[in-house]
């Protein structure tokens, strides 16, 4: 026997009642205390500082106003004549509706429920004409209706007033002689309901839109810095690979400099050769996981400093006026810092080319004891600032190369309206880049199977010269970032 399908009419109004039963029921003594307003708020920018602690109440201060219109309307509407009452009796009744306004800044729903039950007594007690609302009642539950609508969800409010509109309903069925003011409270309270809950739909819209900004604004921040340490570890593989291949060609070539080598060298070697080409292998697995579905192997090494004024050229060619400037005792350098100071230029004359066309550029190299220094700056603009297309990934790129190698880098405007990089790499002494050509030298009077294995070896290093990928190349297309003069990072 199969299940009976139950219509889309039933499912809505069993949501309905389950939504009224959480809403009204379940929650109506929750305590929910009005919380200040928050020290972003756009109200507080317009109020000094010293006074901000006390606008943050602003909110309650509104609710006890409204409590205070309440009471005063409630007590000038009793009638005097009730019972013989004196102004205190009176004063106490109005207090009852005033009471369920101020309630709404710690319980919303209870004090809802409480507006509603106090209806029909305060017609009594009031001892007014008006039926089934006092006067006090009649400006009292509308305020507790505003303040339910701008403090819970917009299901809530919608609730309230389809009950507040049904007890105005049987309270026409019950009444007597009395004028009854319910239709203008109804549509009173329907029309404040439904602007309070706009209003407060928009604000929570607003902050919803900020929060995903701020989360997609923190994820792209992240992105972009996985992207740039791929970029680099890609780059870095080749100069790693490199170095591993000499070693890995030194320790085979090692026993043949030494006549009649003891059994026990020849096996430190061939260990040291075969944990040489394995490291080989794996690094050639790691670029498999860090290379880009788009990637594709470049035809040429990593560039170094011996490749900046091929760089220059290329820049001078698309117009930008570029002069270097070489200081200190040129040097050979660790390759993994000339390919770090070789993009750093290339980036910071990219921003240039970009952010600042017609204005001049100046490079400065200084090689200092202890490290490599770096200077990029440009004047301000000359021509139009065309909108640049880029992610804004130069800055983040050139500070990851800088941590990297522990160095320091600053990156801000000038105030000539250019802007300026900075950049010191640190090189300890005495660690000087190994030549390309330490693996020559190796003597040709060598056994079959040794020659076989050292050939190999130089196949390997060079299939990995050739299959490596490098990030960008001196055409300077690359992303860039803000305009020159503003804050690029």
């Amino acid at each position: 026997m199969t299940e009976k399908t139950r219509s889309p009419e039933f499912a809505l109004a069993q949501n309905a009642l389950q939504g009224l039963r959480e809403d009204l029921f379940h929650g109506a003594l929750a305590y929910r205390p009005l919380p200040a307003l928050k020290p972003d708020a756009p109200l507080l920018h317009w109020i000094p500082a010293r006074l901000r602690r006390y606008v943050q109440w602003t909110p309650h201060a509104v609710v006890l106003g409204m409590a205070l219109l309440t009471l005063a309307v409630a007590y000038t509407g009793s009638s005097p004549g009730f019972g013989g009452a004196r102004d205190l009796a009176h004063l106490l009744i109005a207090a009852a509706p005033a009471g369920t306004v101020a309630l709404t800044l710690v319980r919303p729903v209870l004090a809802w429920w409480l507006s509603l039950a106090l209806t029909p007594v305060m017609v009594v007690l009031a001892g007014s004409g008006d039926y089934p609302w006092s006067a006090g009642s009649f400006v009292g539950h509308t305020a507790v209706m505003m303040v339910v609508a701008a403090r819970t969800r917009p299901r809530t409010a919608a609730w309230t007033w389809t009950l507040t509109a049904l007890y105005a309903i049987l309270a026409e069925g019950a009444g007597t002689g009395y004028s009854s003011n319910s239709g203008p409270l109804v549509v009173l309270n329907g029309i404040a309901v439904a602007l309070v809950t706009l209003v407060s739909l928009n604000r929570s819209t607003r902050r919803e839109v900020v929060a995903e900004r701020t989360v997609t604004a923190v994820e792209r921040d992240k992105r972009t810095l996985l992207e740039e340490r791929t970029t680099i570890a890609r780059e870095l593989h080749d100069v790693v690979a490199h170095h591993m291949s000499v070693v890995a060609i030194q320790a085979e070539a090692a026993p043949y400099r030494v006549e009649n080598p003891p059994p026990e060298l020849e096996q430190a070697f061939a260990t040291i050769r075969e944990n040489a080409v394995i490291a080989l292998t794996e690094l050639r697995r790691v670029l498999g996981v860090v290379r880009a579905e788009d990637y594709e192997a470049p035809d040429a090494p990593q560039p170094t400093l011996a490749d900046i004024e091929r760089l220059l050229d290329n820049v001078r060619d698309t117009g930008l006026s570029v002069e270097k400037v070489v200081t200190g005792a040129v040097r050979e350098l660790p390759q993994g810092v000339e390919l770090s100071a070789y993009r750093i230029i290339q980036e910071a004359l990219s921003n240039s080319l970009r952010h600042a066309p017609g204005a001049t550029a100046r490079v400065e190299i200084g090689y200092v004891l202890g490290g490599l220094g770096l200077r990029v700056v440009n004047g301000p603009a000359t021509g139009r600032v065309q909108p640049s297309p880029g992610a804004g990934h130069g800055i983040t790129g050139m500070r990851e190369r800088v941590t990297m190698l522990d160095g320091e880098m600053t990156a801000e405007a000038t105030a000539d309206g250019g802007y300026e990089v900075t950049v010191f790499l640190p090189v300890p002494l005495g660690t000087p880049e190994p030549p390309a050509a330490a693996a020559a030298g190796v003597p040709q009077a060598r056994s079959a199977r040794g020659a076989q294995d050292t050939t190999a070896v130089l196949s390997l290093d060079t299939s990995l010269d050739t299959s490596l990928d490098k990030s960008s190349d001196t055409s300077l297309d690359k992303p860039l970032d803000k305009p020159a003069g503003g804050d690029r990072a």
